[in-house]
């Protein structure tokens, strides 16, 4: 096990590397815990779960919602949850947005951390402190920035990940590495999907490579008013897609990082070659690269995304591949560009 701790304004989190879940019982007294998971995973590991206390959602985004949560709230009060009761979120993205936010608004807030079971939870849905759900089909636009105690690390989970799961998490590892690092997008591009499957060492370095960028960005703009906007790299074009379409986050965001490599390539002088190296990458791994979209209907549901500010979107470009900026695009440049 390799502890690291990551510190902010007014919370230090520690994360537990290459953990066994047996350390959660050292980490949070039983009696007072209660385990916020989903059905599939409820079910996939009843045993681990044997007792613990546990709540378990309906799986998949559609279901990240404010009625999961007041769910979950009325089942914590027939638990007879208290401020003393400490949240663990068990699973996915979905998971921890859900567990993290019941916490944050359950008496005001009370202690939570997450054992992260997907590729995508790993290096980016637990990592950073933000918490919410999606209404209707506009993406986390009810949430809180509230930082887990702790996050566990138990890379045994995977074993169970379905594999569109896995190439659902690298287009986040893509993703840092076209806005931050050069050297792991070259490592990428050296390796495959496969071989980080199959190799329990490759695969922990490199989640572990991926939480340190991602804490580092955070830990710089923890608010997001600035440096933390590069993370939605992908995501502006990629969550209006995910959600118009119910695909899976990660192809949407693929889907999304070649439109930016596009828009980068018109607004920012990024060289054609770049975005051929950043699609043959996603393609390497198994993740889209196009779709035929209305592109009216991503219109309505971008004028809603939360990077808008009066008539420009903030959207994220590259200058190189490791190298990203904010840059406030004209709405309707943007309308032109997506059209």
């Amino acid at each position: 096990m390799d502890k690291q701790q990551y510190k902010f304004s007014i919370k230090t989190v520690d994360c537990y590397f290459d953990a066994d879940f047996s350390l959660l019982e050292e980490l949070v007294p039983k009696e007072k815990a209660v385990i916020i998971t989903d059905e599939n995973i409820a079910s996939l590991y009843a045993k681990t779960f044997a007792g613990w206390k546990v709540i378990a959602v309906k799986p998949g985004e559609e279901n990240k919602q404010q009625a999961t949560v007041d769910s979950v709230i009325g089942q914590l009060i027939k638990l007879q949850a208290d401020r003393e009761t400490f949240i663990i979120g068990v699973g996915g993205g979905v998971v921890t947005d859900i567990a993290g936010y019941a916490a944050s608004v359950y008496m005001r807030g009370i202690k939570f951390a997450f054992v992260p079971t997907s590729i995508l939870a790993m290096v980016d849905a637990a990592v950073g402190g933000k918490n919410g759900v999606d209404v209707g089909m506009y993406k986390n636009l009810v949430g809180v920035i509230r930082h887990p105690e702790f996050l566990l690390y138990n890379y045994s989970f995977l074993k169970t990940l379905p594999q569109d799961e896995w190439v659902s998490g690298f287009a986040e590892i893509i993703k840092h590495a076209c806005i931050k690092d050069t050297a792991m997008f070259e490592l990428l591009e050296n390796n495959s999907l496969e071989e980080f499957q199959n190799s329990s060492s490759k695969i922990a370095e490199l989640i572990k490579r991926n939480v340190e960028i991602k804490y580092n960005v955070v830990s710089n703009d923890e608010f997001e008013t600035g440096e933390r906007k590069l993370l939605n790299f992908g995501h502006t074009i990629g969550h209006a897609i995910e959600n118009i379409y119910k695909i899976p986050h990660g192809n949407a965001v693929s889907i999304g990082m070649v439109a930016a490599c596009k828009i980068s390539e018109t607004i920012n002088g990024f060289p054609v070659e770049g975005s051929q190296r950043v699609i043959a990458l996603l393609k390497k791994y198994h993740l889209p690269v196009d779709l035929k979209f209305d592109k009216e209907k991503i219109w309505e549901v971008l004028l809603m995304d939360k990077k808008k500010s009066g008539d420009t979107m903030n959207f994220i470009l590259l200058n190189k591949i490791g190298d990203a900026i904010v840059k406030p695009v004209s709405l309707p440049q943007l309308k032109d560009l997506i059209n």
